[in-house]
């Protein structure tokens, strides 16, 4: 694992985008395990504007996220379904169907995470 240390935020939120952004421009249908909260906002707006600049496409990428609140609709403002599409997926070329935010409302929590788990497996 590489460590980088940074000056401030914003050097570690370009860093961290160019991390993302050689991936995705190395394999462009990389998976991205993707995580939500202030820490990577300002990642996920250099990844946008790399995007609006035709720099980078998200056409073929993969992404699960890490977690998401039991309870809550992915139109919730709260939820991490929410939270990804507001800073990230609205605003690039991602395919709905490769975005894969755990179902807060899943009657049996249990099997969500069980098949959400399934799912990551099967993906390598």
């Amino acid at each position: 694992m590489k460590i980088f240390r940074e000056k401030d935020y914003d050097a570690m939120s370009r860093r961290a985008a160019t991390v993302i952004a050689g991936e995705i421009v190395h394999n462009p249908a990389c998976l991205l395990g993707l995580a939500t909260g202030s820490t990577p906002e300002g990642a996920y707006k250099y990844l946008v504007d790399w995007y609006k600049q035709g720099l980078i496409s998200f056409k073929d990428v993969l992404s699960v996220n890490l977690d998401e609140y039991k309870g809550l609709s992915p139109e919730h403002d709260q939820s991490y379904r929410y939270f990804m599409q507001q800073n990230l997926f609205n605003h690039v070329d991602i395919r709905p169907e490769n975005t894969r935010v755990p179902n807060g409302l899943a009657a049996d929590p249990q099997e969500e995470c069980a098949q959400y788990d399934a799912y990551i497996r099967s993906l390598g």
